[in-house]
């Protein structure tokens, strides 16, 4: 609330950092808030703080924001009897496969594209008039909850999480309760994101080493489970595990356009991401990790924790089996 544009109250102005959702938490417990909402100055980046079973601050990642924003549109929309047959969402390859699961089960049309929002844009371009955008996001708390700009939103999206909010508390649930609902329905897994930042012209040769020697050397197990499918976006060919033999592909992307992202999926449905970073001196690993529950039972705060905790013991394996 300290009007510089120097930003004096936080280390940095990026809601993706816990630290600059220190002082709302601040506020909303003094005023006894149920949501903390923060947007970045350019107001596309969203992060959202809500109370968990115990009252206490739960700061939702930009994977979780996306899962219940593409869980309450598609419910929302055939609640409201205007679900159509072309109706399609969006996320990016690094995005959480939950959300894939929640599409299929709903029968939404889902694609996969770059990281960046051009690309999300790209395919709302390609698709126009001839299928239903309703929503489109990454997991660096970006969102895009309509079609009228072409780029991650915040102040539609603070209003599509209020909406849920309210739609939560009408039913007599806590944000929070609503996203483990969905964890409840569609099974549970974790993401976490680790950056490995190698500086300077040795970094970046480094980098980019650690990039072909995992092409020449591809894992075939992570934290011990089997590698059953290997994607290249640098050369769009991938690998699939089909009776014990290793089988060659091409798969297409929009505009035939490549990336220098690999991505492993392991037989226990772990899905692992490398990806150099395009604007900082580092190579990113982006982990989802699933922790089996059962469908359809209720998902409560104390299995979030367990399955939570669960989940990030499995980092260090996952990390040692990339070398890290």
């Amino acid at each position: 609330m300290v009007i510089d544009g120097n930003f004096p109250t936080v280390v940095s102005p990026n809601p993706e950092n816990a630290e600059a959702m220190t002082l709302g938490m601040k506020l909303g417990t003094k005023l006894g808030a149920d949501l903390v909402i923060a947007s970045d100055p350019d107001a596309d980046r969203i992060a959202i703080v809500c109370r968990n079973d115990k009252g206490e601050w739960v700061i939702i990642n930009g994977n979780q924001t996306n899962i219940m924003f593409h869980y309450y549109i598609i419910n929302n929309m055939k609640r409201l009897g205007k679900f159509r047959d072309d109706m399609f969402i969006v996320k990016t390859i690094v995005t959480s496969e939950l959300i894939r699961k929640i599409a299929d089960a709903q029968g939404v049309t889902l694609t996969d594209e770059y990281t960046g929002f051009k690309w999300i844009a790209n395919r709302i371009r390609m698709w126009e008039g001839k299928r239903k955008y309703i929503g489109g996001g990454e997991e660096s708390f970006g969102f895009l909850p309509y079609d009228a700009v072409r780029d991650k939103c915040s102040p539609s999206s603070i209003c599509l999480i209020c909406e849920i909010a309210a739609y939560a508390k009408d039913n007599g649930m806590t944000l929070y309760d609503y996203l483990l609902k969905i964890y409840a329905d569609y099974g549970f897994q974790r993401e976490t994101t680790i950056n490995v930042v190698r500086p300077g012209k040795t970094g970046a040769e480094e980098i980019q080493q650690m990039m072909k020697d995992y092409r020449a050397n591809a894992p075939k197990e992570i934290a011990g489970e089997k590698v059953t499918l290997i994607k290249d976006y640098k050369t769009l060919e991938q690998c699939k595990l089909v009776n014990g033999e290793w089988v060659k592909e091409k798969f297409e992307m929009p505009l035939n356009a490549t990336s220098n992202v690999l991505q492993y999926f392991t037989e226990g449905g772990l899905k692992v991401s490398v990806r150099p970073s395009g604007t900082e001196p580092k190579i990113k690993f982006y982990f989802e990790i699933p922790v089996k529950t059962e469908i359809g039972k209720p998902f409560t705060g104390a299995d979030y924790e367990r399955c939570t905790a669960e989940a990030e013991a499995r980092v260090p394996e996952i990390k040692k089996s990339l070398g890290l």
